[in-house]
């Protein structure tokens, strides 16, 4: 996009420039105010090609560490009995959250103390 204007802009410097210079063959009040306004739009487009903030991706990551060992077992809610997958499980404000698929009950997983 910024080579776009940039090219833009030069074309209408030249053209600028061709009209103020063809000013000293006769008509020359219009011909300089053509030629002023075209470089003034040309400078403006490469102004604001400059002045315009760039813009940034924000990548947030999140990452859970466990304490103590883990092991693998099967979730199953604790209403309906249903089995629970990972789409079940996400983490919020630090926490596990539990979204039972079958039948919505939500809840918190604590982690229970290993002594």
């Amino acid at each position: 996009m910024k080579v776009v204007v940039y090219l833009l802009a030069c074309g209408l410097a030249a053209l600028g420039l061709l009209f103020v210079v063809a000013a000293g063959q006769g008509n020359a009040f219009p011909r300089i105010a053509i030629g002023v306004i075209c470089l003034a739009a040309s400078a403006a487009l490469v102004a604001l090609v400059r002045l315009r903030p760039l813009q940034q991706t924000h990548v947030h990551q999140t990452t859970l560490t466990l304490s103590g060992d883990v092991s693998l077992e099967e979730l199953t809610c604790k209403q309906c009995g249903g089995s629970l997958s990972e789409r079940s499980v996400a983490l919020k404000a630090g926490a596990v959250f539990v979204t039972c698929e079958f039948c919505g009950a939500q809840y918190q997983l604590e982690e229970a103390p290993k002594w």
